[in-house]
């Protein structure tokens, strides 16, 4: 068996295809099933097959299942385990839930504002586990980050709210239902910059495309950024949009007159079953490790990098997700 390239995903991560393939088993929920022990056994296998001391009698399959289980539950750069829900295993079944709940308790000021908060505390949490590890983010940048961007979801929410509520027509209309979207959509503009500033102020390494460090660039910081705020409203729109559609039809039937109860858990199923796809596959829809042309280097880093790396043309970062 021909050495495998562990410091690459199993598939092509030059196509979309081939990313899609990557994030469906990153993002697949089963992997929090994983007791500590297999992950640290995962890790220990990648360990050793880099450093070429692994069990000889491990098959591809074997490893490539250890590398996509560590992959699932360790950052990228340092290694480290990830809290659980920050884990891209648990976007499916923590979105799933604050998500379908928002959707569903979305008229009173007091649900708005609960599920809001939970929502944004989820993705605080997602946000901060998957960094990018070449900047530290402290303390007061978090809490400032976290408090922004719950409070323009919930601005964004009860704003849209009383509009709609002013107004006969909007009312009874099925136009209330997308407020969530609007919410979420304007928190994720918010809230990763935010999160993210430390980075935009001092950079983030590039490397060449034999992964050796060669600075920090903030321009490649804001690349970066700039690729994850679509991602994550990207996700959110199938998530958002096709379950109050669904949900406005099923209401009417004399199952859910009689059983309203069964709104909710219906309502996160659907939204469920939406992010089982859209998740992934926008994630998919950069590549993690991005890349950024010398032109668009700032100054002075460009003039040092054409001294250092004399021909090269592109340099490449984590963005993180």
């Amino acid at each position: 068996m021909s050495r495998i390239n562990l410091d690459k995903p199993r598939y092509d991560q030059s196509t979309f295809t081939g990313r899609a393939k990557h994030f469906f088993i990153t993002t697949n929920p089963l992997n929090l099933l994983a007791s500590d022990s297999e992950l640290d056994r995962a890790k220990a296998i990648v360990v050793a097959y880099k450093n070429g001391t692994e069990d000889k009698k491990l098959t591809e399959d074997e490893i490539w299942r250890a590398k996509q289980l560590y992959d699932s539950s360790f950052h990228p750069q340092t290694g480290e385990k990830l809290f659980l829900p920050g884990r891209m295993s648990c976007q499916v079944p923590g979105n799933m839930i604050f998500t379908g709940c928002m959707m569903t308790f979305y008229k009173s000021t007091p649900e708005v504002i609960f599920w809001q908060f939970a929502n944004q505390t989820f993705n605080a949490i997602v946000n901060y586990t998957n960094r990018n590890a070449s900047a530290g983010v402290t303390n007061e940048q978090l809490a400032f980050a976290y408090v922004g961007a719950t409070a323009g979801s919930m601005t964004a929410a009860l704003g849209l709210n009383k509009l709609i509520s002013m107004s006969p027509v909007l009312s009874s209309s099925i136009i209330g239902r997308f407020v969530p979207f609007v919410a979420v959509a304007t928190a994720n503009c918010l809230n990763i910059p935010m999160m993210r500033q430390e980075e935009m102020k001092k950079g983030i390494t590039i490397e060449t495309e034999d992964g050796k460090p060669a600075g920090e660039s903030k321009n490649a910081a804001i690349a970066a950024i700039a690729q994850v705020v679509p991602s994550r409203v990207g996700m959110a729109i199938p998530a958002m949009i096709i379950p109050p559609l669904v949900m406005s039809r099923l209401e009417k039937t004399s199952t859910l007159i009689k059983n309203p109860w069964i709104k909710a858990p219906a309502t996160v199923l659907i939204t469920g079953f939406c992010l089982t796809f859209s998740t992934p596959l926008c994630c998919a829809l950069f590549p993690q490790k991005a890349a950024i042309d010398l032109k668009d280097v700032e100054q002075p880093l460009q003039d040092n990098l054409k001294i250092k790396f004399p021909g090269q043309t592109k340099f490449y970062f984590e963005k993180g997700l």
